[in-house]
């Protein structure tokens, strides 16, 4: 349910109010009694955070852009598969006399 926001044209009071969606815009002021209460226009439903707590793995992090205000062209990668060397056979150290 959205909450709405509410003002008193005669009193210049504001108030929000948690409405559901079907039901009608309130018209009597809750300070003053008067029936001169708008809806406001809203900038639409903002997230309510509600619980125990929200943890940084819950959210996709945004990459941020290199200090210095240029940002790095990222590295390219090889589509190819890097082919295996063979191994070096060991030298075996020279024995002294």
């Amino acid at each position: 349910m959205p909450t709405y926001d509410y003002k008193c044209e005669a009193c210049g009071h504001e108030f929000e109010e948690f409405q559901t969606m079907t039901a009608k815009a309130l018209r009597k002021c809750p300070k003053c009694g008067k029936l001169k209460l708008k809806r406001l226009i809203g900038s639409g439903m903002q997230p309510i955070f509600k619980g125990s707590g929200f943890y940084e793995t819950d959210y996709v992090k945004k990459a941020k852009p290199a200090e210095g205000g240029e940002s790095k062209p990222a590295a390219k990668t090889d589509s190819k598969p890097a082919e295996a060397k063979p191994a070096k056979p060991e030298s075996k150290p020279a024995a002294k006399k």
